[in-house]
């Protein structure tokens, strides 16, 4: 607790003088860019991984970065979405999932979570993730089969997202685009799945990151 004592002096006496401007702005209401659902692991920082400020993205945060579908859980998931395609009319959602994911660990390993049953509970809602992996992929070893775990289930998560009825609206008038990537823990490489050549890719400012509809069984093994 010291140490977050500490750094939130440094914040109010340092950091929000030099940028309060910036702040005082965000006073009058918020109108981020996008909607980023990731997970609540530790090492992903969203604002530091993309160099957004304050105010820039609507962030989502829960265990493996899932959203049930649209009915299926009485959790916040749902309505933050509302809030953030309805409400505040962002133009783009991102499901990042991540290398060395716990959940996903669990999702495959559910006695590994024997003792945590509300992880348990929620990790059915990645159901179908656990079964494209371990049906169609069931000859690979334990940790490629992890990775093909974590590029599912952004890509069900995506196909969750579209039963939102706000979502699909939105979609359907072409007002927005869904997302799907990988951040990798290890070299700090982001990398978007590529519908065409149905593969995570890279990301670079270069790369073309429109809607992505998700197909079958043709991933990179990037991580």
């Amino acid at each position: 607790m010291k140490k977050l004592v500490k750094g939130l002096h440094h914040f109010q006496t340092q950091i929000f003088l030099s940028q309060r401007e910036l702040f005082e702005r965000l006073s009058k209401g918020q109108s981020p860019d996008a909607l980023f659902i990731t997970c609540s692991d530790s090492r992903i920082n969203p604002n530091l991984i993309t160099q957004t400020e304050p105010g820039e993205l609507f962030i989502l945060r829960n265990a493996g970065n899932i959203v049930p579908a649209y009915g299926a859980s009485n959790g916040g998931e749902g309505a933050t979405v509302e809030l953030a395609v309805t409400g505040l009319g962002v133009k783009d959602i991102i499901v990042c999932g991540h290398s060395m994911c716990g959940a996903m660990d669990a999702l495959l390993h559910s006695e590994k979570v024997k003792n945590l049953p509300l992880l348990s509970s929620w990790l059915n809602h990645a159901e179908a993730t656990k079964r494209i992996a371990m049906e169609n992929y069931k000859n690979l070893p334990d940790e490629d089969l992890q990775n093909v775990a974590v590029q599912e289930n952004v890509l069900v998560q995506l196909e969750n997202l579209r039963t939102h009825p706000s979502v699909a609206a939105k979609i359907a008038r072409g007002e927005l685009n869904l997302h799907a990537w990988v951040y990798k823990i290890e070299t700090g490489g982001v990398f978007y799945y590529e519908p065409k050549d149905g593969q995570f890719e890279p990301l670079t400012q270069y790369s073309n990151v429109e809607d992505q509809k998700p197909s079958r069984y043709s991933f990179e093994r990037l991580i």
